[in-house]
């Protein structure tokens, strides 16, 4: 164990010095400048047991990672190419420290104290460690661990693999930097992948470290954003028993969640697809993380059953010249003291250099090129891109400091970049680097220190082989408009091996166009119930939220998908009633006219004389009048319709019942005269003319009042049914309508109360009798059609209306003229003067 601790000399400069053993990088190279290395070399690390009696037991890292062993090589790569390429000033090397961060945040800690360790057992005054920069680590956990330590020297750190969005709070971590980019980018692109293809209930499964879980939980917060329901969020750790691995599985199996989000570091993976297969869990749809979605490994370890048609975002991949060539040059003999080139390669062929009788010999000349693993698989270099660039990212930020540094400086002594390095000017030229890798990728840092958010969609595909090949399907990039991001290439997508086609993983089936969706009441909103519209709105789209109003004149059509327009009714010929009230109409004029007929044809006769034969010729005028005007209220109305409707039939009806009145008044002054009858005839006629034309013009002065100050007009009326358009003539003013009614009924009041009282007048025909009845008749309609009228719905009104008009017209055609035509044709011989005056005759003298 050791320690670093400081504190202040007696010449008041400040020093650090090491405490206790010091770790040893596992491999390592001199130079000018010290470029430190973390990757988890072994994915396995033991428990020591912790005791306050004595010292702890040391770490014991096992389990090789061919894959970050490649990460490392890549470093080392990439180092020896700029010392090749002299890309430094002359006499400046790059040398390497490279610890073992074996996927452990303890390790990452020892990794990164070691890092900082030089040969000597105290440091300089400004605490500086051996290292001018580190590559690593490849977990976001492991990175924040090495952090505290290393960010207290302001040593810059540059990951290429940790994701995690915290590592880009540039006031915990002012000199880290990454060449991949920020998982708050990549979990808003799962989200939209999710959203792309219509899948609103999946599954999570997701890493118990800082990757997983804040990668996990911007992908929640995101997906939530976007409509989408996480049925469950399950986490496994790398060091978690495998009762709690086989416990998630459980829990995948059980959800009914088609599609499963996987949010898993590439350890973690390989532990739940192992349980997957025990559990025969091949009914998925995986959508996974940068971290797995690539590894070739994954790929050809028997997983291809469970993971074919997996879709996720990848890191961009390149082709780096001469990587393979070197990857192959590796030997144990390169090293023969370094224990890890001798575990590698024992590992990779099976073989042992120590003497053991159940494992052959090594030998250190089998060949790299007949292997295929992780560590020789460079089809997918997207990762150890990512390392090389960071190699890269250093040394241009060392070679601009240098720049700096040689101005009035001697070219043979380079700065003296050894004795004056300092960290935080490494960081503030990292801050500022801007250049482009052989692949033709740019590399730059924005103001967290994260490079362009630029993913491939990669989907697991199989070729004619039977191998799974990793397609890129389409693209997303940060940088786009919101709508843009997410871009697909046309190139067709194999689905997981149940699919035929592309899944569907819903909690609720759509909702058609004409429902909408009701939350169900303690369930995630993506699990609801789907409700038809009400009645006049639509939802014209799949999943509607609320269902819209459709416009005042449209109504929804039956499917409630669509406004259609509102079906406009009035009383129309066509239709039934329309037809039956407009033949009474026509029936009744005519028959008036046959009556007019008939008087005109007896004229001369004492009956037609005695009825004051001018008033029946107007008054049968007056009723034809009143049997046409129903017409107007039939069709659809129009401006001229609506202004005729209640004025000729307000005139018509005053002329019929000024007449009636007029007749009453000449009924009751010739048998209440004391005058001769002759002089009660010729007085009476001037009076008769008078009284109609008077009591008319009042009608007609009420109704020029009415259409000159508000008349009565079109209008579309939705009161009475909201799912048509009741087409209907407004009264304009209501007060008019009711003062030509009222006008009309005084009249008749006057009539009939005239008639009644000369209805007992000693002659045989009585024509005060019947003028009564015809009141009687008159008024009861009109009585009856007021509280019709108002309460008739629409088009029933107008009916009400013409069924008064004509009624009240029959009543006064038959109770009028009926017994006079039955006199005139079927009894001629009662057609005398002596008849009607009621005298018989008498043998008596």
């Amino acid at each position: 164990m050791f320690v670093v601790i400081g504190g202040l000399a007696k010449d008041e400069t400040a020093f650090c010095e090491i405490l206790g053993s010091r770790d040893v990088p596992l491999m390592s190279k001199k130079g000018d400048i010290i470029i430190g290395g973390a990757f988890s070399l072994h994915s396995q690390i033991s428990k020591p047991l912790l005791s306050w009696n004595g010292p702890p037991e040391p770490l014991m890292c096992s389990r090789i990672n061919f894959r970050e062993f490649r990460f490392a090589q890549t470093m080392i790569f990439a180092i020896e190419e700029i010392n090749n390429r002299s890309f430094l000033p002359p006499n400046v090397s790059v040398g390497y420290k490279i610890f073992d961060s074996c996927a452990s945040t303890l390790s990452a800690t020892r990794a990164g104290i070691g890092l900082m360790n030089g040969e000597k057992r105290t440091f300089g005054k400004n605490c500086s460690g051996s290292v001018h920069a580190i590559i690593g680590t490849s977990e976001s956990s492991t990175t924040n661990a090495m952090l505290q330590i290393t960010g207290i020297f302001h040593i810059p750190v540059i990951s290429h693999f940790a994701t995690c969005a915290c590592l880009s709070n540039r006031k915990e971590y002012p000199s880290f930097f990454r060449t991949i980019p920020s998982d708050y980018y990549q979990s808003r692109a799962l989200a939209k992948l999710v959203k792309h293809f219509g899948w609103t209930w999946v599954g999570a499964v997701r890493s118990d470290n800082d990757y997983g879980n804040n990668g996990m939980t911007t992908f929640i917060e995101a997906a939530s954003q976007e409509g989408i329901c996480v049925e469950y969020s399950e986490a496994i750790s790398r060091t978690g028993s495998r009762e709690h691995v086989e416990k998630v599985v459980s829990v995948i199996r059980r959800g009914t969640a088609s599609v499963l989000v996987a949010f898993l570091a590439y350890d973690e993976m390989d532990l739940l697809l192992e349980e997957a297969l025990c559990q025969n869990l091949t009914e998925l749809q995986w959508v996974g993380s940068e971290s797995w979605i690539s590894s070739t490994h994954l790929a050809k370890k028997g997983y291809s059953g469970i993971l074919r048609g997996s879709l996720g975002f990848a890191i961009g991949k390149a082709k780096i010249t001469g990587l393979q060539d070197f990857l192959l040059q590796v030997n144990p003999n390169q090293d023969p003291q370094n224990n890890l080139l001798r575990e590698f390669w024992e590992t990779t062929f099976g073989c042992s250099f120590q003497s053991m009788l159940d494992t052959k010999p090594c030998s250190g000349s089998e060949r790299l090129q007949d292997t295929d693993n992780a560590f020789t698989d460079v089809s997918e270099l997207r990762i150890s891109n990512n390392v090389y660039k960071a190699v890269y990212a250093v040394a241009h930020a060392l070679h601009s400091m240098l720049k700096c540094k040689l101005s009035g400086e001697k070219l043979n002594d380079p700065c003296n970049f050894k004795d004056h390095s300092d960290p935080r000017q490494v960081v503030k030229h990292l801050k500022d680097i801007n250049f482009t890798v052989q692949s033709g990728e740019r590399v730059y840092f924005d103001k967290n220190g994260d490079p362009a958010a630029i993913y491939e969609l990669v989907n697991w595909q199989t070729n004619p082989d039977g191998d799974i090949v990793f397609t890129t399907v389409g693209k997303y990039d940060a940088s786009q408009p919101n709508t843009n991001q997410l871009i697909m290439n046309g190139i067709n997508i194999t689905w997981a091996a149940k699919f035929m086609e592309r899944p569907q993983s819903v909690c609720s089936e759509n909702c058609l166009p004409g429902f909408r969706k009701a939350v169900i009441k303690g369930k995630p909103i993506c699990c609801f119930s789907c409700v038809p519209c009400a009645a006049g709105e639509i939802s014209n789209t799949s999943n509607s939220a609320e269902c819209s109003q459709c416009p005042q004149e449209y109504w929804s059509n039956k499917n409630h998908s669509n406004c259609v327009p509102k079906v406009i009714e009035f009383l129309s010929y066509g239709e039934t009633m329309g037809a039956l009230l407009t033949a009474f109409s026509l029936s009744g004029a005519s028959l008036t006219l046959v009556v007019l007929c008939v008087f005109l044809r007896f004229r001369h006769t004492p009956l037609v004389k005695a009825s004051n034969s001018e008033l029946s010729f107007l008054l049968l005028f007056s009723l034809t009048l009143c049997f046409l005007c129903s017409l107007a209220f039939i069709g659809q109305p129009t401006e001229w319709s609506c202004m005729l409707r209640h004025t000729a039939f307000g005139i018509a009806f005053a002329l019929c019942i000024s007449c009636i009145l007029a007749k009453t008044i000449t009924v009751v002054m010739a048998f209440k005269a004391k005058r001769p009858a002759n002089t009660v005839i010729q007085c009476s006629a001037p009076l008769q003319r008078t009284s109609v034309l008077g009591c008319t013009l009042i009608q007609v002065l009420i109704c020029v009042i009415w259409l000159a100050f508000a008349p009565p007009y079109p209008h579309k009326s939705t009161i009475y049914a909201s799912e048509r358009i009741i087409l209907e003539c407004n009264l304009g003013s209501p007060i008019a309508f009711w003062i030509v009614l009222g006008y009309i009924g005084l009249l008749a009041l006057q009539c009939f109360g005239l008639a009644f009282l000369t209805r007992r007048l000693p002659d045989n025909f009585n024509e005060a009798k019947f003028i009564t009845f015809s009141m009687l008749i008159f008024s009861a309609v009109w009585l009856t059609f007021i509280p019709a009228y108002v309460s008739s719905p629409g088009k029933f009104t107008v009916a009400v209306e013409i069924f008064a008009i004509l009624a009240s017209s029959f009543g006064l055609l038959f109770c009028i003229f009926a017994p006079k035509c039955y006199i005139l044709l079927m009894k001629p011989e009662r057609n005398t003067k002596n008849h009607i005056m009621g005298r018989t005759q008498s043998n008596k003298h």
